[in-house]
């Protein structure tokens, strides 16, 4: 079994919530309040930012050439991406430069950031790789998913065709290729570690769109 088909299967359950959860399933159904998938698509373009530093270390922690450019390539597109959203998701939903500048990240995006910034920074290549492989992969699996389930004129179709798309769904496939060759190589206590990378991060992007549903604010913040 590789260790990507033994980290899919030991989360599965997990998986299963995700694609279950409210946000997705109205979203799936063009159904999903316009304020609730503005809060979720801020919070993915800071997230977007963070995410992109990340890859940026996991690059230069990588253990031959090929894997340095795949991950620098990923950080640049992360950053590529969110900027995009600027000019697409964010025109169309109406959300303002002012909006996104003065939104501060939420309680989930900031613990999902930090984590993936710690990562980086403290673990080996292995470890830091698989934290950032749910982003990658559950995305990719839940747009697959629901983009069989989206109903006509869906508001939130081109978030659906991303995540669904040939152009993603290899570069999904890549990142796979890869960690099952670095696991390959690793030493029990290793794979371990990357096993509770994964979870982790799994768990980080289902609080990540249940935040997003439940359009959380910090403590004692106010509203406007």
């Amino acid at each position: 079994m590789r260790f990507s088909e033994a980290l899919w299967q030991r989360n599965l359950t997990l998986y299963e919530k995700i694609l279950a959860h409210p946000f997705n399933q109205e979203l799936a159904q063009g159904r999903l309040e316009q304020a609730t998938f503005c809060h979720y698509i801020i919070q993915d373009a800071h997230y977007l930012v963070n995410y992109g530093r990340a890859l940026a270390v996991c690059a230069a922690k990588a253990f031959d050439a090929e894997d340095i450019i795949q991950f620098s390539e990923a950080a640049k597109l992360a950053i590529v991406f969110e900027r995009d959203m600027h000019n697409s998701f964010f025109q169309n939903f109406h959300i303002s430069a002012e909006d996104f500048t003065n939104t501060p990240l939420s309680l989930a995006c900031h613990h999902y950031c930090s984590f993936l910034t710690a990562t980086a920074w403290s673990e080996s290549y292995p470890v830091v790789l698989a934290s950032l492989l749910p982003c990658f992969w559950i995305y990719a699996e839940v747009g697959k998913n629901i983009v069989h389930h989206s109903v006509p004129n869906n508001p939130y179709q081109a978030w659906i065709d991303t995540y669904a798309g040939e152009e993603f769904n290899q570069a999904v496939n890549n990142v796979l290729a890869t960690i099952d060759r670095v696991a390959s190589h690793c030493d029990a206590d290793t794979l371990e570690k990357m096993h509770q990378a994964y979870t982790r991060g799994a768990e980080l992007e289902w609080l990540f769109w249940d935040s997003a549903y439940q359009q959380a604010k910090w403590p004692g913040l106010t509203t406007e």
